[in-house]
């Protein structure tokens, strides 16, 4: 275990990686843009690390060779709440959505490109423990006030239907984040409808028209097929 500061640091953020290849080249693209990089090569080791160097994002591997990275990823989320990203070859969406539902806040399946890589974690960093409930958010000519329960377009109010809008806000409130089917069906529907994708399906399709977001190139809510969808900001 070891860890890298580039000139003055900063975020910390903690690689759980067994592989020491992939954490060479993942620590040389991270300390390339300013972060400070602590290394773990197993489960354990990356537990204490997390508890130790108070990291401020995790970059979770989940074929690790003493725990599991599901396990890891608990441990981990009952400690702290700080974005934890997996980066993991296991591309099944079953594999994806147990993450996501396991308090993931996103999921990048090997092999990435770095500015992707790059890119996930300046949204993760972006969105994480704010200091206050986010009561407006401002993506284009789109406008969400929480508080007055309103959504504006080009300054004009798009009508919802109440299940329109909760789907929204729910992805709001936490954007640039990949949002399960499970949850949202869970959260707006109740735990009874928790496999009904087509309702998600109708709903977002709807929620697209209205919101001038193309369904066939969408640039606002994005599908992660067979996973969820995630609310981009940028």
């Amino acid at each position: 275990m070891n860890s890298a500061t580039p000139g003055a640091p900063g975020p910390c953020i903690l690689l759980i990686e067994d592989e020491r290849q992939i954490r060479r080249f993942m620590r040389i693209s991270l300390a390339s843009q300013g972060y400070e990089v602590v290394e773990a090569d197993s489960g354990s080791d990356g537990v204490m690390a997390f508890s130790r160097e108070r990291p401020d994002l995790v970059l979770l591997d989940l074929g690790l060779p003493d725990i599991d990275g599901m396990e890891v990823l608990d441990a981990l989320r009952s400690q702290r709440d700080v974005p934890i990203l997996v980066v993991s070859i296991r591309a099944s969406e079953a594999e994806k959505v147990a993450a996501l539902d396991a308090g993931a806040n996103d999921y990048i399946t090997k092999p990435f490109g770095v500015q992707e890589l790059l890119a996930r974690i300046r949204a993760a960093l972006r969105t994480s423990t704010p200091a206050t409930p986010q009561t407006r958010l401002s993506i284009g000519d789109l406008v969400l006030d929480f508080n007055a329960r309103r959504v504006l377009r080009a300054g004009q109010p798009v009508h919802l239907t109440p299940r329109e809008y909760a789907v929204l806000r729910y992805l709001a409130q936490q954007p640039d984040r990949v949002i399960t089917q499970h949850q949202l069906l869970t959260e707006i529907w109740g735990p009874v409808h928790a496999h009904d994708t087509h309702y998600l399906r109708i709903v977002v399709s709807r929620l697209r028209q209205k919101l001038g977001d193309d369904p066939d190139n969408p640039r606002l809510i994005q599908t992660e097929a067979g996973v969820g969808y995630r609310l981009l900001t940028c």
